[in-house]
């Protein structure tokens, strides 16, 4: 787009470095006011380290639009439309520096950087990605207001906002192509005449004469660099702020393992715990709010909003972001005179945000799985859950009798009657304190040693680690619980206490390499118990039988053929990226075929006993593992594997309440392969009885 020739007598160059300085020192002023003075409200959080792996996450997810792209699917293609406009959004910004910028203020200095060929080229290209964007935005508003996917009816996704910045892109594109075509009727020369759809207006614009021609190019010239300046103005005003904040987010993404949640350091010298006000998150939890696109994607794969409950991980950020934006402005005031923090009118916790939605997250991360701009809601959820827990005891009723449980006994079950050993009685397994030369501990855990049920899966792996001559021992009475439940209930204190005791019990016996069945304590004796100086070689059943029968040292027997459908736990397979070897265990059983559900993999749908629901009732119109046994039932597999002992409990409920056992069973991995090891018939299909 050739500038026009001058600015009210004054050369275009002043003119358009004029209106850009006052549009972007206004956009800079809303800004800084409107965002980064509120922000810094937050407590500090540490995410400067690591720039070059920050640099290319934040490559990836913004300039490569990965986890825009990962959505695409045959029902939802939005997430090409996006990238067709955030491409083309690169494309023109070029050409505004290139033939706005530059040859505003040197002529043709666009020509002489790319050369007379390439300008042409260019130009075409940009033009073709002008009309890509038009259509985009066609589909669009169609999608958004006619055909209205699930996602997009929601109250936020409705907001008139959404309107206007489609209205901008549009007039943006107009305005392009008809100054291109007032450009070229006007007889003007040079690389913009090889835009096509210029081309094309200008044969229609023939009865406009060449004067007239070139005042109109002058004037849509100036209404296409006002709706420029007009976006940077805008975006500080609106939801676009995550235009700007979105890549921000990205860089500054926890770059731990995703599994894990943040510490509170120092607990003990704290005065405060967790959230109960905005400016108890940290500075990157505020910025989430900002970062947030309002697209639905998180609220739409969210299990539990999806069964009925209150939780919508998209209203968790944003309703946080106005709360901070209605609040914060008070508390920057009052810090200045230094005065305390004002009390809102309204509370961010049964305010801003209900305190039900705060308890109904499972904690499974398909809401950040989904998230396009890298959003993290858990560790906000978590955190106001230990305001609530550790600052006012408020919490369910069967979370607190969990939580006594596991501060009384050492373990959440509160009815069992097993000891932590029953499980184990004439299977020769041997503690740690008999032989401390043992290398692997076996990490038996909770559910495995105390739940009658899951005592199953504790004595299926240790008879295939004993087939296969695997040397291993158990902690026994030693072994406590990790603490998992306690930290995602919000109670970071008992967590703490409870992973310092069990690190000094791994280093009393020299503990180097550990095998779990739990997925969940697999999670934090892996990825959280570093945080506090505990770091081991952590592998997970699956992983190591995937392994024993890669080397031949299990050899399953054929059997009667079995239709098995994978199962994958939120927290081996979201959180810390197990996928193939619980496929590659059952693979390799003969007489097995597998049949995926619908949501699979890192796509997986939880059982619904994450966070501590487990041992929490839950709300809604259903619960969530009704919702997933009715997506096992859609496979017609006769047998859904496990690699968890909680899934394991889930569809067991599932299966009774559905009244479908006669057709289906749950079970783990680890039973499946052992009843084919050996004489083909499941190892002590009974586990011994409680005690009286």
């Amino acid at each position: 787009m050739v500038p026009p020739h001058d600015f009210f007598g004054l050369p275009i160059g002043v003119g358009v470095y004029l209106v850009a300085l006052l549009a972007f020192a206004l956009s800079a002023y809303l800004f800084y006011n409107r965002v980064f003075k509120l922000i810094t409200l937050g407590k500090p959080d540490m995410r400067w380290d690591r720039p070059w792996p920050r640099l290319l996450r934040m490559l990836k997810i913004v300039f490569a639009q990965r986890k825009v792209l990962q959505s695409v699917s045959l029902k939802d293609r939005a997430g090409l439309g996006h990238a067709a406009i955030f491409f083309g959004f690169l494309s023109f910004t070029t050409s505004y520096i290139l033939f706005i910028f530059l040859d505003s203020l040197v002529p043709d200095a666009s020509t002489a950087i790319l050369g007379e060929g390439v300008a042409r080229g260019f130009i075409v290209v940009v033009d073709i990605i002008g009309i890509a964007i038009l259509l985009a935005l066609v589909w669009g508003v169609l999608r958004r207001w006619v055909v209205k996917p699930h996602r997009l009816t929601f109250d936020l996704t409705r907001a008139p906002e959404s309107i206007i910045i489609v209205a901008l892109i549009g007039a943006l594109m107009v305005f392009t192509f008809l100054t291109e075509g007032f450009y070229i009727r006007s007889g003007g020369a040079g690389p913009a005449t090889a835009a096509h759809v210029g081309q094309y207006l200008a044969v229609l614009f023939a009865g406009v004469g060449k004067a007239a021609a070139a005042t109109l190019h002058a004037v849509f010239w100036w209404l296409h660099l006002g709706v420029i300046m007009g976006f940077a103005v805008y975006i500080p005003l609106s939801k676009h702020m995550h235009i700007v904040a979105s890549p921000l987010n990205a860089f500054f993404n926890d770059l731990g393992p995703r599994g894990a949640l943040r510490p509170i350091r120092k607990i003990e010298e704290q005065e405060h715990f967790g959230a109960g006000k905005v400016q108890d998150f940290t500075w990157k939890e505020l910025l989430d709010g900002y970062a947030c696109a309002v697209c639905g994607r998180c609220t739409d794969n969210c299990p539990a909003h999806i069964t009925g409950k209150v939780l919508s991980p998209m209203h968790i950020v944003e309703n946080a972001k106005h709360h901070l934006m209605a609040v914060g402005p008070a508390v920057r005031a009052a810090r200045a005179k230094g005065q305390p923090d004002p009390e809102p009118e309204k509370p961010l916790i049964g305010g801003a945000i209900p305190e039900e939605a705060v308890w109904d997250c499972v904690t499974c991360g398909a809401c950040e799985q989904e998230c396009p701009v890298a959003v993290e809601h858990i560790d906000s959820i978590i955190d106001m859950r230990r305001h609530l827990v550790l600052e006012q005891s408020k919490m369910p009723e069967t979370a607190k009798q969990a939580l006594l449980s596991m501060e009384r006994r050492g373990h959440p079950w509160r009815g069992t009657t097993f000891s932590r050993t029953d499980w184990m009685k004439g299977l020769g397994v041997k503690t740690l304190a008999e032989d401390p030369s043992i290398e692997i501990l076996y990490w038996v855990g909770c559910t495995s040693a105390l739940d009658e049920r899951s005592q199953k899966i504790a004595i299926a792996t240790v008879k295939l680690l004993q087939t296969a001559g695997v040397k291993f021992g158990v902690l026994g009475a030693e072994e406590t619980c990790t603490g998992d439940p306690a930290r995602r209930m919000g109670n970071e204190y008992m967590f703490q206490l409870m992973a310092q005791q069990n690190i000094e019990t791994f280093k009393k016996y020299n503990i180097k390499k550990i095998l779990a069945s739990c997925p969940h304590c697999f999670n934090t004796i892996r990825n959280e118990y570093p945080q506090f100086g505990g770091s081991y070689e952590v592998v997970h059943h699956t992983q190591f039988l995937a392994e024993l029968l890669k080397e031949g040292r299990l050899k399953p027997s054929a059997g009667a053929e079995l239709s098995v459908t994978p199962h994958d736990s939120c927290y081996l397979t979201r959180h810390n990226n197990v996928v193939d070897e619980p496929r590659i265990v059952l693979q390799a059983i003969p007489g097995v075929t597998t049949t995926e559900m619908q949501r699979c993999k890192k796509g997986t749908f939880c059982c619904g006993a994450g966070g501590g629901h487990m041992w929490m009732e839950e709300g809604g119109s259903k619960r969530i593992n009704h919702h997933r046994t009715e997506q096992v039932l859609e496979t017609n597999a006769s047998v859904v594997a496990t690699a968890c002992p909680f899934c394991l409990q889930m569809f067991e409920e599932g299966i009774r309440s559905k009244d479908v056992q006669e057709k289906l069973q749950a079970k783990d991995i680890a039973e499946l392969l052992a009843e084919r090891i050996g004489n083909g018939a499941p190892p002590t299909a009974t586990p011994p009885p409680p005690k009286t």
